[in-house]
């Protein structure tokens, strides 16, 4: 089978399921595992390089506005790759192009691929799509054993955290504008022992102002810009230092959100033992990479 992903997460799914041999094309996004850099690009990003958070917002907002992806996809490439198998998603218009073209692409090409389109919003259904990857490669064994290993280390992030105080936490997935971070993230939070006290379970990131994140009165604040890692994230969150010094929050991390929380594959797990380990690192003291700590300016490495 030849496979094309179209998002980042897929292709890590795709690997975790023994199947990257036969992925033949990825995006300019797919980064993990190493093996993807290698592979034949078939998307482009569209906006300008070097813009500022704002401006990315803002030419996002004016883009889908006009019903227009800021990824552009390689046509006469995808088509030279002749794939049996295309994933994509649907879900969100900044992740991915636009599932309208890869679907009228797909009609056009002699190899009439399938086309899968992973749109998950929550934890279970980011689950749900490793067995109908899983299914789709003829993979069905290595799919239950994945999702049994993610179970295996969430119960027992789950039962670390269990009758430890709950502190509150903001999530911020943007900072100029501020978004809370929805979708899976809430659920990462509560499994991870903490309160959301921005976000909902489920529902789309939003947008949300200073004041609301400062009245939520955040204990615990995790900036984990999407598509970001964790030491640009610190540059987001310094360059917002006194905004988030005024929150009064006791500890504010920065994170790598394009590898543990924006992206709904695999490493989401990741992600989570990294929330419990900020948390409550004496329950978990354990996890992936690693959480920027924050005091105003000051910026400090804590190893995980």
């Amino acid at each position: 089978m030849r496979i094309i992903s179209l998002v980042p997460h897929a292709t890590e799914l795709l690997f975790a399921l023994g199947a990257g041999n036969e992925v033949v094309g990825v995006t300019h996004e797919c980064d993990h595992p190493v093996q993807a850099l290698e592979l034949e690009q078939v998307t482009r990003d569209v906006l300008p390089a070097g813009l500022s958070a704002a401006q990315i917002d803002a030419a996002v907002r004016a883009r889908t506005l006009r019903g227009e992806a800021i990824y552009e996809l390689d046509r006469a490439a995808l088509s030279a790759l002749a794939p049996d198998l295309i994933v994509t998603q649907a879900l969100c218009p900044v992740c991915a192009v636009s599932y309208d073209e890869v679907a009228e692409l797909a009609g056009e090409l002699a190899s009439q691929p399938h086309v899968i389109a992973l749109d998950p919003s929550t934890l279970g259904e980011a689950l749900g799509d490793v067995r109908t990857l899983a299914l789709a490669t003829g993979r069905r064994d290595q799919g239950v054993e994945l999702v049994a290993r993610a179970a295996g280390r969430i119960d027992r992030v789950r039962l670390a955290v269990r009758g430890q105080r709950r502190p509150r936490v903001a999530a911020l997935e943007w900072l100029d504008p501020v978004y809370a971070a929805g979708h899976w993230t809430p659920q990462l939070i509560e499994l991870a022992g903490g309160e959301d006290v921005l976000g909902f379970a489920g529902e789309p990131s939003q947008t949300v102002s200073w004041e609301q994140v400062r009245a939520a009165e955040p204990e615990v604040v995790v900036v984990m810009p999407c598509g970001y890692d964790a030491p640009r994230a610190q540059t987001e969150a310094q360059a917002c230092a006194r905004e988030l010094g005024e929150l009064g929050a006791r500890c504010t991390v920065a994170v790598n959100g394009s590898a543990y929380f924006s992206r709904p594959g695999p490493r989401l797990v990741d992600g989570l033992e990294l929330l419990a380990h900020i948390l409550h690192p004496r329950q978990v003291p354990d996890a992936p990479g690693e959480a920027l700590e924050l005091d105003g300016l000051t910026v400090q490495a804590r190893p995980a």
